[in-house]
């Protein structure tokens, strides 16, 4: 396999292209790929031959190729939506691109034809609350969930029919004041979903019924040192390949927190690694070894070795990418 990092950078319109070492985790940098119109999330479809990307500032969203040799980007098309695009993900089958938009409340669903570009009109498109943050099809591809930040402070389960892309409502999980769920991971093996609270600065672990797609609160954590009084925002959230171990990113405080995974799904923390101003966007390897967090102010990214039997963040290196970095992407390809 070869390893490939990209870095979309809002502020310069352009998408960063690395190539990563997966002893080391150290990145090359290769070029840059011009992406006008605020380019932020990125999503790929399950067989990493098609990359996609949201670009914010101009309302399309955009379809490349993905060289399996090289990891380079050709440009396929782009699509317009009415309101812009925070998260992109592909169901399970990678037939369809789902997309969510925060200053909308709305969902799209666009179809992925054969050559990888996007439907000219999403297939589906469904009114949510404001403020809707993210959206992803769970394990079975059944299901898919939206949770919402804000004063909307809720999330909504659909039923997701993988033939035809339509969403139907099933479930909302509402929450009190000032949660936010923003961001979910689901456990690779577990009907465990975890997600990422922005208001609350905190990580809840639901568990998750497949057949209603109700989701029971489990359990909640702060991500935050104990005697922190500064203000703080939660951005994303990541789970380890393996299911171990569980990582958001803190903004405000500045830092990664770190969570073990029992086998029953609960969270212990194993502690809080501090990292570049305003880290909104990082990714994980495929391998588990390595973990990538961009911060937004300081314009550079910051890398970290992921200890296998504690989950713990040891600092690598730093790589100046610049100012606000949206979303950290890193692909696995065949050799």
């Amino acid at each position: 396999m070869n390893y490939h990092a990209y870095i979309t950078v809002s502020s310069e319109d352009r998408i960063l292209k690395y190539r990563m070492d997966p002893g080391t985790g150290d990145l090359d940098f290769e070029y840059s790929i011009p992406a006008e119109g605020a380019p932020g999330p990125l999503a790929v479809d399950p067989d990493r031959g098609y990359l996609y990307l949201s670009r914010r500032g101009v309302r399309e969203i955009s379809a490349y190729s993905v060289d399996s040799g090289t990891g380079g980007l050709t440009p396929l098309g782009s699509v317009s939506v009415e309101a812009d695009a925070c998260y992109l993900s592909t169901d399970r089958n990678g037939r369809f691109l789902l997309s969510a938009s925060y200053g909308g409340g709305m969902a799209y669903v666009h179809a992925i034809r054969q050559d990888g570009t996007l439907s000219d009109s999403p297939v589906h498109t469904t009114k949510t609350l404001p403020k809707a943050h993210f959206i992803l099809t769970d394990p079975s591809n059944r299901l898919a969930f939206l949770p919402h930040v804000g004063e909307s402070n809720t999330i909504i389960g659909f039923r997701f029919n993988e033939d035809t892309g339509a969403l139907r409502e099933v479930s909302r999980t509402s929450h009190g004041p000032d949660v936010g769920p923003r961001h979910l991971a689901f456990h690779p093996e577990l009907n465990t979903v975890y997600a990422s609270n922005e208001q609350g600065s905190s990580v809840t672990a639901y568990l998750l019924d497949p057949g209603s797609g109700i989701l029971e609160s489990l359990q909640t954590l702060s991500t935050l040192p104990e005697g922190f009084n500064g203000e703080n925002t939660c951005a994303q959230i990541h789970i380890h390949p393996s299911g171990r171990y569980l990582y958001v990113s803190n903004r405000g405080h500045d830092s990664i927190a770190c969570f073990a995974v029992d086998g029953t799904g609960r969270l212990t923390g194993i502690g809080i690694q501090r990292t570049e101003p305003v880290p909104r966007a990082f990714g994980i390897d495929p391998t588990g070894h390595f973990l990538f967090a961009g911060g937004q102010d300081s314009g550079r990214l910051a890398s970290y070795r992921i200890d296998a039997q504690t989950g713990r963040l040891s600092p690598l290196r730093t790589y100046t990418v610049g100012k606000q970095s949206m979303w950290v992407l890193i692909l696995a390809l065949p050799a």
